[in-house]
């Protein structure tokens, strides 16, 4: 069962702003169409500006999108606004990048966690909030006995943890994560990710997980999406992209992954590191860095096909 899912997701940010140096409206989600199912973990991959951050805020209805509908379970929501929507938004909750940034220094860790029960669970008492809370930090291996103090007081690893008790205190049915172990040491990443696994296991739970880090990507996720300039541009079970990428982007990333020793990069890992840089405006936006592009790719509308990647010279 689809807990989420969008159709033709559309996202324009006009000139000026972040965009003024290029004078140009800059196309950040371009026809985007993908569904969460139930206990699945769906993975979007792509590196910067390449509007996976963007497609999750969309998905959220933390944007407005220009284009395209909005589905949380069977309810259309891209029409909901204030009350209807802060009362739906229980279905689905976001954990951020910055664990110290999204916690309020002034309050103490209860009450930022709490803070979703005074929307969707209004008539708890404060002793019941509390009992909540200490419930769900103790979900999220945080001792209960930290509940007075502030963010400034815990670790990276450890405000991570608050923050994912933050958006499990209201029972949601799908999390997004956008790159919520970025800002963390390996050794903690490691810990969050098993962690994540725990609770999803534990409550059924879906996640739409945003990274740059394949190696994150492959440790857990069950799909995943690749994104450039705003188009998913190959899509697949996690085992059999890592395995047999075929198109030239999904090459380059795995191209780009730390290795431990220079041996491990192949000579064809290599041929698709990035040979170039920028998009094209006009047929395929991969075109100034592939290695396999040809003078057809000037008039490809970009589009993945059934077969789940969008390039007319594929890697065979």
């Amino acid at each position: 069962m689809s807990v989420l899912s969008v159709e033709g997701l559309g996202k324009t940010f006009a000139a000026g702003g972040m965009f003024r140096a290029s004078g140009k409206a800059k196309r950040a989600v371009d026809d985007v169409s993908f569904r969460l199912d139930s206990g699945e973990t769906l993975a979007i991959v792509g590196e910067s500006g390449s509007g996976k951050s963007t497609t999750a805020r969309l998905a959220m209805r933390l944007l407005q999108p220009d284009a395209g509908t909005i589905c949380w379970g069977d309810e259309e929501v891209g029409a909901l606004s204030g009350r209807a929507l802060r009362q739906r938004r229980r279905h689905i909750q976001m954990v951020f990048q910055d664990p110290f940034a999204s916690l309020n220094p002034r309050m103490k860790i209860w009450q930022s966690v709490a803070e979703g029960l005074r929307v969707h669970r209004p008539g708890l008492t404060r002793r019941q909030r509390r009992d909540k809370v200490a419930e769900t930090l103790q979900l999220c291996g945080m001792d209960d006995s930290g509940m007075d103090r502030y963010p400034h007081q815990f670790s990276g690893g450890q405000r991570q943890r608050i923050g994912i008790a933050r958006a499990l205190i209201v029972e949601p049915e799908v999390l997004v994560l956008d790159e919520p172990v970025s800002a963390l040491d390996v050794s903690v990443q490691a810990q969050i990710l098993n962690l994540l696994q725990d609770i999803q296991r534990q409550r059924g739970l879906s996640y739409l997980f945003i990274s740059h880090d394949l190696s994150v990507i492959r440790h857990i996720a069950d799909r995943v999406l690749v994104m450039f300039a705003g188009r998913i541009v190959e899509q697949g079970r996690a085992a059999e992209l890592f395995e047999h990428a075929r198109h030239p982007y999904t090459r380059a990333l795995l191209a780009a992954r730390p290795v431990t020793h220079p041996n491990e990069r192949s000579a064809e890992a290599s041929e698709y590191d990035s040979n170039g840089e920028g998009e094209a405006e006009q047929g395929c936006a991969y075109q100034p860095r592939c290695p396999n592009a040809a003078a057809d790719c000037a008039a490809f509308d970009g589009q993945p096909g059934d077969n789940g990647y969008a390039c007319l010279h594929p890697v065979e």
